[in-house]
């Protein structure tokens, strides 16, 4: 695999490919030969310990941080490591971090509206009509995200659960064609939790999705491959119930 998307970017059909990723910070070596591959549609569960270097490579990926060596290619032709984050959030990859962040003095659906991709002014908006075929795309983000009954409340009324589903929403909105979400479940209820799972599983059916999460039920409910970070690399890949078995995963991460 390495080289392979330097040499020919076009060999890759991967969405998001990591090769030989390597990052360190006064020392502290975050990611060490970090390899990994993402394909279009796919949705994938990235579990470890702390420390193992699952934020940092969200960072990677964002452009909030670069590599000091390594490969990292999005839709096998756009090198992440030359661009910057604002460059990369405009090729379609998004991400949501584990506090929400809301516009809690708007309506639920004024935030998604803020959020919309396309060419218009977003707050002169709020003080007219938007144009129907927005109306529309609003409407099925509420539907994805289970706010329907909820557009006209402050976003600063809804409960923990539901501020995290407005910002998946928002993120939506943007139309990435990758999503990239930390810990979404976390200080969530048990019923929201697996309404988290569902949501996800039913934006994965047209998003390529990377969820960062510790709760095991959670990572169950959605049914994916799961890649285990430890020390900054990977330490084990496939389906739960196969890493979970692994007596190295059980001794850095579950057995804990």
């Amino acid at each position: 695999m390495t080289g392979l998307a330097k040499d020919n970017p076009a060999l890759t059909s991967s969405v998001l490919y990591l090769d030989g990723v390597c990052v360190s910070f006064d020392g502290y070596k975050a990611l060490r030969g970090l390899s990994l591959t993402l394909e279009p549609g796919e949705m994938r569960a990235i579990i470890g310990p702390n420390g193992a270097g699952k934020t940092t490579m969200m960072d990677i990926i964002t452009g909030k941080t670069g590599p000091d060596e390594g490969d990292v290619y999005f839709n096998g032709q756009h090198d992440l490591t030359k661009l910057d984050e604002p460059a990369i959030a405009e090729l379609g990859i998004g991400r949501k971090f584990q506090k929400p962040t809301v516009f809690e003095s708007h309506t639920v659906e004024d935030n998604i509206l803020l959020a919309l991709k396309a060419p218009r002014g977003a707050f002169a908006t709020l003080f007219g009509r938007a144009p129907a075929d927005q109306l529309m795309r609003i409407d099925q983000i509420l539907e994805t995200t289970r706010l329907k009954d909820h557009r006209t409340r402050l976003a600063a009324d809804l409960s923990h659960g539901q501020k995290q589903w407005l910002e998946i929403g928002m993120l939506l909105a943007q139309d990435p064609k990758l999503l990239l979400v930390d810990e979404p479940v976390a200080g969530m209820t048990d019923a929201e939790t697996a309404q988290t799972a569902e949501l996800l599983r039913e934006i994965a059916k047209d998003h390529s999705v990377v969820v960062v999460e510790h709760d095991m039920t959670f990572v169950r409910d959605l049914g994916v491959k799961v890649t285990v970070l430890h020390e900054g690399s990977v330490l084990a890949e496939g389906p739960l119930d196969v890493v979970s078995a692994d007596p190295r995963v059980i001794e850095v991460y579950l057995g804990r």
